[in-house]
């Protein structure tokens, strides 16, 4: 089993689902902030591989639901800047085991690269905020 670094926004329900199919699986969790950890470009660029740059982002954010930000329009050096001032904006949960990267939780590619228990835990959508459903704003990151 794996040890897997998890960057994750606190109280997202979402990424509490995510760490408890991990955690399932046998792997061991290292649970970071996603929201005050001290970011560069350098540090936050390799988890999003060859990613095309709005595939970085989480279309649940603030600035992106209201049209503030629009990712399809970004560079990659934009994309990335703009990340590291409001790490709202940054796909969750980021993921890294020992030198491989990863952005987002599509289960059928998580349990690809690490494994997860699939045959008990149904493949859900664990990245749309199912709060964006019902139209309720996400509470802030206080």
């Amino acid at each position: 089993m794996a040890t897997i670094l998890f960057y994750e926004k606190p109280g997202c329900k979402n990424n509490t689902k995510q760490k408890e199919l991990l955690q399932a699986a046998g792997h061991q969790l290292e649970v970071k902030n996603l929201l005050t950890e001290a970011w560069t470009i350098e540090k936050l660029r390799p988890f999003f591989g060859p990613l095309p740059v709005v595939d970085w982002f989480n279309r649940s954010a603030p600035r992106i639901q209201s049209g503030e930000v629009n990712p399809s329009r970004l560079d990659e050096t934009t994309a990335l800047q703009l990340m590291i001032v409001d790490p709202l904006l940054i796909r969750r949960p980021l993921m890294q085991v020992g030198t491989e990267y990863r952005v987002g939780f599509d289960q059928e590619q998580v349990n690809r690269w690490v494994g997860l228990e699939t045959e008990t835990s149904p493949v859900q959508d664990l990245e749309t905020c199912p709060k964006q459903h019902q139209k309720i704003p996400c509470p802030s990151p206080n």
